[in-house]
């Protein structure tokens, strides 16, 4: 009996050994690890890593020259629950916005407490910097209290800021770059791309 039984676990201890083995042996044939680059690209799908292809936006001149300023005062709508805009209207959440445009950042409205990072800011309210606070006001003072995440869409923002001009500003628009000065940057980036049809033959 005893001799049976030894045997019979002798043979399962065999047996797990065979099995364990063979499992270390089949992971490490058939481990894999990841690619230095995609075997093929799958359309509609950005490569891991890469970045987000997010266009440059153009320059503030460029969308200032078709600016609405009626579409601006619909968009400012939003903006209405924090600031008023009328001539000596009082601060709010936010501070008044009467003649912005041109003045000093984080300055005057009032007393209006504005944030020690706006504050530190400097400069003043140019076309360029509100263009680049209303795209991302946390981005342009990093711990500001505005709370408004941003606009993304450059002809937007483009409109607001025309609304805002003709509030008590009535600052000269900036001239429009030229045509070629604009096409540049694009240009630049079709210069990086290779050609799509580089390696077709010519048709006859």
């Amino acid at each position: 009996m005893d001799d049976r039984f030894n045997t019979i676990a002798g043979w399962t201890l065999f047996a797990g050994i065979v099995a364990l083995g063979s499992a270390i042996v089949s992971t490490k044939i058939f481990e894999q690890e990841p690619l230095e680059k995609p075997g093929y690209a799958i359309q509609g799908v950005e490569a891991e890593g890469a970045a987000g292809g997010e266009a440059a936006d153009p320059p503030v001149a460029a969308v200032l020259a078709t600016a609405d300023a009626a579409a601006g005062a619909k968009l400012f709508g939003k903006c209405a629950a924090c600031h008023s805009i009328a001539q000596g209207g009082a601060n709010m959440i936010g501070p008044n916005l009467y003649a912005t445009v041109g003045e000093a950042i984080a300055t005057g409205k009032g007393g209006y407490a504005f944030s020690d990072a706006l504050k530190g800011k400097g400069g003043n309210w140019t076309f360029d910097n509100l263009y680049l606070w209303l795209k991302s006001p946390r981005t342009f003072a990093p711990g500001t209290k505005m709370t408004f995440a941003g606009m993304s869409a450059p002809q937007d923002r483009a409109n607001i800021i025309a609304y805002l001009n003709a509030q008590g500003s009535n600052v000269p628009l900036p001239p429009p770059p030229a045509a070629g000065a604009a096409a540049a940057p694009a240009a630049a980036a079709n210069a990086t791309a290779p050609a799509a049809n580089a390696a077709e033959p010519a048709k006859k």
